[in-house]
């Protein structure tokens, strides 16, 4: 997954990674086991008399949190991918996992401060349902915001990777299929994030399932992904410097 690049700007490819670091490799990978967790999560909330330890997920959503914040963060606010003319990826990547970045940080905060109290609630899903009801305005409008982006890449075939990038450069004459396999991945996270106010209010139903497993396939596949891309995205450096 790297900036978009057109067939003409790919011929004898040399990048000033100077002028544009990219480090979306960490952040798909972070986001991935995020999105893991959380359904890891809820499934362990759903189970009666399943038991939580609150201590493990302050240490995981708190890890994968600040990772996701200071990347995102920094991402959004200062635009490193627009140095060689892809300022769109620093929407398309930063934003999103600077608001996954938030939601971690802030279950981290409220599961160490109330993380036994939830555990031990006589009806936690309905606790879990009351706390998190608010801040479900907000998944629903990155939801959309997930479907944009999806559009867009469809749209203007944004995410094909240049033949430089080993791997996934294979496939720069059909810049659609990569095109639509990231932007698969936006439409699997985007139906999770429409679902999922609902889902609180109706956590025993297909609602609460469908949101389970179309987190849980784009989890797998941005954790996989991102892997992938440790690879991948150090070839196309070695290959454009």
């Amino acid at each position: 997954m790297v900036p978009h690049l057109t067939p003409l700007a790919a011929s004898g490819l040399k990048i000033d990674w100077n002028q544009m670091p990219t480090y979306n490799t960490i952040m798909s990978v972070a986001a991935g086991a995020g999105l893991l967790l959380v359904v890891a999560l809820g499934r362990q909330l759903l189970t009666p008399g399943r038991t939580i330890a609150p201590d493990g997920w302050v240490l995981a959503f708190g890890a994968l949190g600040f990772t996701l914040v200071t990347t995102g963060l920094h991402m959004t606010l200062t635009w490193p991918l627009a140095g060689q003319g892809f300022p769109f990826d620093n929407i398309i990547f930063g934003e999103p996992a600077l608001a996954f970045g938030v939601f971690l940080l802030a279950a981290c905060f409220y599961l160490w401060k109330r993380g036994r109290e939830l555990a031990d609630a006589p009806d936690r899903v309905a606790r879990t349902a009351t706390v998190a009801t608010p801040i479900s305005l907000f998944v629903f409008g990155l939801g959309l915001a997930c479907f944009g982006i999806a559009a867009a890449g469809w749209k203007y075939t944004l995410f094909a990777a240049p033949p430089e990038e080993p791997i996934s450069g294979e496939f720069a004459d059909w810049p659609l299929l990569e095109a639509s396999f990231m932007s698969g991945l936006y439409v699997l996270v985007g139906i999770g994030a429409l679902l999922f106010p609902f889902a609180l209010h109706r956590p025993r139903t297909w609602l609460a399932t469908v949101v389970g497993v179309v987190w849980a396939l784009a989890g797998l596949a941005f954790l996989f992904f991102g892997g992938l891309n440790y690879f991948t995205h150090i070839g196309l450096i070695v290959n454009t410097m």
